[in-house]
């Protein structure tokens, strides 16, 4: 029998594997080797499975992008317009691939920050114990996949009772075509500590790519982290990422995610408050058009009492263009006093737009106060009748509603230079002549 293209591709991947050296560090050799295995005994998830029947990504077994190599070509001067002037310290990696250079370090005593490998040696305890403990990869393939071919990794450790100012900036840029490259994140923020992070995946070039991110963020009892992500990658590429963060007591984490770019984009968020009285808010912004596909997930597990969750998610969605929302909240049984709230609003701006949402609450406790809805739709009649009798013009003023209904998650970013540029972009992407 004849495999499939995605058992040839999966093939390929495992050889490029075999070929690649070890690091001297066992248990991350272990852990690398464990996911390996868990790759070689699934398959790629296609539209018969429930969480992926509205994506379609088979396109992906037909490309051969093995894993990217390292590039030093790149200068600061290529990238500098990408850098956010508040962001004292930024971490930049080139294709998944760390750059020193092109990073900045400038209070290195108020935070541990760099690249993983850096500190394997000297913090492999908190290493363990957190690295691949949170995004779990046995039933998830791309979770898979950047564990086995994990080597550089943004490495943040917020000590105890730090309280970081300024944002720090996670710069990843794609710049080699027909490759595949697995950038990697980890946030610990130890008890009472606070930082805001950005973490900015960017292109130089309108090439066709696969971005495979994961990021893992464990915040101890009473750590606060503002968590802001953007996506605005090639439009022939393809970004598929999965974010795993673990809550612990009082402890709180705020999320503010964009999604611009990419052809086939899916973006997985797990939120598991995993102690009392965690608190998470989490907003979301899909702005797409052309033929573009953007899947968003979501899942924040309610475990223990007193726990609170505020989550809003919005698409804008034009030419023809495919959206997905599916927000799911679990209250578990002894998750007693839980507060929780859902929307999803989503606006079509042109009849072949496509936008499919579903917002899940799956409740096994009695005392709770839970809330979700959704809406589809196009831009109000009686709106832009208002604003033509104010003097605009039909096409300004549905520029204007159409502008203003994705501005209000960008106005929770509290970074002003972020905030104008994204602005700016979202302007830019909702003006119609």
């Amino acid at each position: 029998m004849t495999e499939s293209p995605h058992a040839d591709y999966l093939a390929g991947l495992l050889r490029s594997w075999s070929e690649k050296p070890t690091r001297p560090l066992s248990w991350l050799n272990e852990l690398r080797a464990e996911a390996i295995d868990r790759v070689s005994k699934q398959a790629f998830p296609t539209k018969r499975d429930e969480e992926w029947r509205f994506t379609d990504i088979s396109t992906l077994t037909h490309l051969p992008y093995l894993p990217s190599r390292p590039e030093t070509s790149l200068q600061l001067q290529d990238i500098d317009h990408l850098f956010l002037p508040e962001a004292k310290n930024r971490l930049v990696f080139v294709d998944g691939h760390f750059h020193q250079q092109l990073s900045s370090l400038k209070n290195p005593d108020e935070l541990i920050i760099g690249n993983l490998p850096d500190f394997s040696a000297s913090h492999s305890s908190i290493l363990e114990s957190h690295l691949g403990q949170h995004a779990a990869f046995d039933h998830n393939i791309f979770t898979a996949l950047n564990t086995a071919f994990l080597r550089d990794s943004a490495l943040l450790i917020i000590p105890k009772n730090t309280t970081v100012a300024d944002p720090v900036h996670l710069l990843f840029i794609a710049i080699q075509p027909e490759v595949t490259s697995y950038p990697r994140c980890l946030l610990i923020g130890e008890m009472g500590s606070s930082v805001t992070l950005v973490e900015e995946y960017a292109t130089l070039a309108q090439s066709a790519y696969i971005t495979n991110s994961v990021t893992e963020i464990a915040l101890a009892a009473n750590a606060h982290a503002n968590h802001v992500r953007i996506q605005r990658e090639s439009k022939q590429a393809f970004h598929l990422a999965n974010c795993s963060v673990a809550l612990d007591h009082a402890s709180r984490y705020q999320s503010t995610s964009l999604s611009l770019g990419s052809q086939i984009s899916r973006y997985n968020l797990d939120i598991r408050l995993a102690e009392e009285a965690a608190e998470c808010s989490v907003d979301g912004l899909t702005l797409i058009s052309n033929r573009q596909l953007a899947d968003t997930h979501t899942c924040i597990d309610h475990v223990k009492p007193n726990g609170t969750s505020h989550q809003q998610h919005k698409c804008i969605v034009d030419g023809a263009a495919h959206a997905v929302f599916n927000g799911k909240i679990i209250v578990r049984p002894h998750a007693q006093r839980t507060n929780s709230s859902q929307s999803s609003r989503n606006l079509l701006l042109s009849k072949t737009a496509q936008i499919d949402t579903k917002p899940q609450l799956e409740i096994f406790a009695d005392d709770v106060k839970c809330a979700h809805g959704a809406t589809v739709g196009q831009l109000d009649p009686e709106e832009i009748f208002y604003l033509k009798s104010r003097g605009l013009s039909e096409v300004a003023a549905r520029n204007l509603l159409t502008y203003a209904f994705g501005a209000e998650i960008i106005s929770r970013i509290s970074i002003p230079s972020l905030k104008q540029q994204l602005e700016q972009i979202v302007l830019n992407q909702t003006q119609s002549n």
